[in-house]
């Protein structure tokens, strides 16, 4: 047996960042990031393992004493989220974690990797529990240094590239960067998801209102990618920060925008086994699965070919999800579709980089979807630059009276490395003091305010929206005429968990 070399080790934060619907309510998706990592490590001759510290419902304590029983060289805390721009949030109980891993074990050697460290290298670092980052993916920064034999070897350490750390007298130290792995270049140094070190398929669930199109079972459940980041710029994103290959002070997601996907052949590999271990319910984690038809449209008809019968989530946007894709989409079994509409006003959109939207009827692509099958998972968000109560207003007058089967609601936050993050620095806007307060769902989330609202404000509204809205009976009885009496009973059971707000005065 190798030695290990290397734990990736994903935490478990959610009761702070989800608060009492971490109990049943929230989904537990698999740790794609660091499955893909500890895929490129094994593949480097290395030895890795996975900790899922939040599938295995490890406390913190619970972790840190694993993580040290396990004696790895290197302890790489990979953090992302269960959504493109959550790494933040889920840096609460990575930093917790890692600083209960140095009370038991001093010497450990702690690595964090993810979008928050991208976003923030000087900040992460400065953390007495964090060793070392990797200034952006982390793939070729973790394979060089595990070929590093003394990792207390400054000299060493400083030709590392992409890697951040801290010299003799405790200072932090950021590397010459890393490139990010090129398209042409995934199959082979990002060789799929190391599946068979994560726990029990079955320890992890998606949410409730996608299992409503697979009886209501949430497990077994699983994610995966077929492409890496995105080619646009919203201002609210930070997802493409993890591309970055500038560490220069206020460099933003959209400096970075990157998209590079798998040959279909090859990721096809991936559904191969998933289908084998008895998965349904599945989510195509791509920030945007339908974007090229070259690759995902193959990645459909791939999986029409093998009959597999997949309860898919994915992701598109309104002006890239074409009335031709859809029948194929719904027969590889993508049964929902994650519309970011934020604002349906178009000068509100145009704020946000997503103006090119007006040339698509958001309701006609909705009738469409309908008409094939397939549902809408529609996404809104409050407190916009722009927004003021009576637009808020209209936005959610326009999803109530365009009711979909599942909608999101969320506040504008300034996500460290998206453009929004360095806006409301330069406006001395109040920012999250702690990590969970990224979070949409926290008791201290803090969101923006704007020149019109009140950051109280802009939240109290989007919590009275979202309940309005899951609580109208012409919604319920919808969810009960497609999806049966379960998916009424899941809704109206979420409604009855009220989220204390700090800054509502909980």
């Amino acid at each position: 047996m190798r030695p290990l070399d290397i734990l990736f080790v994903h935490t478990n934060g959610s009761k702070k960042i989800y608060q009492k619907l971490s109990k049943d309510h929230s989904a537990i998706e698999p740790p794609i990031w660091a499955a893909m990592l500890a895929s490129h490590c094994r593949a480097k001759g290395f030895g890795a393992q996975i900790l899922d510290c939040e599938a295995e419902r490890l406390s913190i304590l619970e972790s840190a004493k694993t993580m040290s029983e396990m004696d790895a060289r290197i302890i790489c805390f990979v953090v992302y989220g269960q959504q493109p721009s959550a790494s933040s949030q889920n840096m609460v109980g990575a930093i917790d974690t890692a600083q209960e891993l140095k009370n038991i074990t001093p010497d450990a050697k702690t690595l964090f990797v993810g979008a928050h460290v991208a976003a923030l290298p000087h900040a992460t670092i400065a953390h007495d529990c964090i060793d070392m980052i990797c200034q952006n993916e982390g793939v070729y920064t973790i394979s060089d240094l595990l070929l590093v034999q003394d990792l207390n070897d400054k000299n060493i350490l400083s030709k590392i590239r992409g890697l951040g750390y801290k010299d003799k007298s405790g200072v932090p130290v950021l590397n010459e960067t890393q490139r990010i792995v090129p398209k042409s270049a995934l199959n082979t140094d990002l060789p799929g998801m190391a599946w068979d070190l994560l726990p029990n398929i079955k320890n992890y669930r998606t949410s409730g209102w996608h299992s409503w199109t697979n009886n209501t079972e949430k497990s077994p459940f699983a994610a995966l990618y077929t492409s890496l980041g995105c080619p646009y710029k919203c201002s609210f994103c930070m997802i493409n920060i993890i591309n970055r290959t500038d560490n220069t002070y206020g460099i933003a997601s959209d400096d970075s925008n990157r998209f590079r996907y798998w040959d279909p052949e090859f990721i096809i590999k991936e559904f191969d086994y998933l289908a084998n271990t008895g998965v349904k319910n599945l989510k195509i984690a791509d920030e945007l699965f339908v974007l090229n038809p070259n690759h995902f449209m193959k990645v459909c008809s791939l999986i029409i070919e093998r009959g597999y019968d997949f309860n898919i989530w994915a992701y598109s946007r309104i002006d890239t999800c074409k009335p031709e894709y859809l029948k194929t989409l719904k027969k590889a079994g993508v049964n929902w579709l994650g519309l970011g509409i934020e604002n349906p006003n178009q000068a509100l959109r145009k704020e946000v980089h997503k103006d090119s939207y007006k040339d698509v009827k958001i309701t006609d692509l909705f009738q469409m979807m309908r008409d094939e099958g397939l549902y809408v998972a529609a996404n809104y968000i409050f407190g916009l630059p722009m927004d003021t109560q009576d637009s808020m207003k209209e936005t959610l007058e326009f999803a109530l009276e365009n009711k979909t089967e599942m909608v999101n609601m969320y506040t504008a936050m300034a996500y460290p490395g998206s453009p929004l993050y360095y806006q409301a620095k330069n406006k001395g806007y109040k920012l999250p003091e702690k990590y969970e307060g990224y979070s949409q769902h926290a008791y201290v989330t803090q969101n923006l305010p704007n020149e019109n609202l009140t950051a109280a404000e802009i939240l109290q509204f989007r919590d009275d929206a979202w309940m309005t809205y899951h609580t109208d009976e012409g919604y319920l009885k919808l969810l009960k005429d497609k999806f049966g009496k379960k998916a009424r009973e899941n809704v109206e059971t979420t409604t009855k968990i009220k989220l204390k707000r700090k800054l509502l005065g909980d």
